[in-house]
């Protein structure tokens, strides 16, 4: 029996899709920078993310992840959570330290291999002290935040101290070395949170982010003990620095240094590298710093004059 004979349209749309999937398969294939093949190592991001969530449990076991019954529970959970930490960094590590994108060169495989085992072993020797810096985050939170009930609503709702256990583990990473993996783990904090901080930025201990969305903290920013970050502040650069070639300068300092116990209050944007706020200062919301700040200070910007009337 002869089939059926196909509609026009259908055939026409039939024909488009082909026309576009070739279309589509030849832009990709034109641009080395805009596709990468399963022989090209690199960071599975999927997996990353999956990293990201092991973290969390990590830090604060039994606010996240598998609940436990007891303690002999709790001490098989963590081991088996750390085991599964192993199995999944080395292998994203080891990914990372090889990879070769375009302009660039990734480590030999056996260089790779020995790279990704020292980068796993540092960061598992400091688990313990970020484990105690996330602690105090949590108790940061708890006590500068009046709206807060009691700390376990700081680790499982404040956003702050969300991305905290992120950047601090992230931190880690990047201290030894390792290339793309840590941006790509504040990249994943960044969309949940509303809260970008760069993996290079140093965080002293009790940091406290408030509210949080719209805080952007920069990669060489340096911020000392105790301070308090409120939303939408920017520790940022003054300008793009280029070198004699016109290339942005890259890997050099550029933002601002906070010292210990200061408050920055929310819409306030400090720039520089040159730029320190003194200890125990205050940088009221919505002014714009470029220049440094004596220790126990107060910055604020000019009133605003405000008029009403009748409607």
């Amino acid at each position: 029996m002869p089939e059926p004979l196909k509609k026009p349209e259908t055939m026409s749309v039939e024909s488009g899709i082909q026309r576009w999937k070739t279309a589509v398969l030849q832009s990709v294939v034109a641009n080395d920078q805009s596709h990468r093949t399963a022989d090209a190592p690199m960071p599975d991001a999927a997996v990353v993310a999956v990293i990201v969530e092991r973290f969390r449990w990590l830090a604060f076991p039994g606010f996240f992840g598998p609940r436990v019954v007891d303690l002999a529970s709790l001490e098989q959970h963590v081991g088996s959570l750390f085991d599964e930490l192993a199995a999944l960094l080395f292998g994203q590590l080891e990914a990372a330290f090889a990879y070769d994108p375009i302009g660039s060169h990734g480590c030999r495989a056996s260089e790779a291999r020995r790279r990704a085992s020292e980068a796993l072993e540092g960061l598992f020797e400091r688990i313990p002290a970020v484990r105690a810096l996330l602690a105090e985050d949590a108790e940061a939170a708890y006590e500068g935040d009046p709206a807060m009930r009691h700390l376990d609503e700081a680790v499982l709702c404040c956003p702050g101290v969300a991305a905290l256990i992120v950047h601090r583990f992230a931190h880690e990473l990047q201290r030894r070395g390792v290339p793309l993996i840590p941006r790509m783990m504040s990249e994943i904090s960044h969309a949940a949170t509303g809260i970008d901080i760069h993996p290079g930025a140093e965080i002293g201990r009790r940091m406290f982010i408030d509210h949080g969305t719209g805080v952007v903290i920069g990669e060489t920013t340096r911020i000392g003990d105790g301070c308090r970050l409120y939303q939408g502040v920017t520790l940022g650069a003054k300008r793009l620095e280029v070198d004699e070639t016109g290339r942005i300068r890259r890997g050099h300092q550029r933002h601002p240094t906070i010292e210990d116990d200061v408050t920055i209050y929310a819409g306030a944007t400090i720039l520089g590298d040159d730029t320190v706020i003194g200890r125990g200062s205050v940088v009221n919301g919505s002014v714009f710093v470029t220049s440094s700040v004596p220790p126990r200070s107060v910055v604020s910007g000019p009133r605003v004059e405000i008029r009403m009337r009748q409607r």
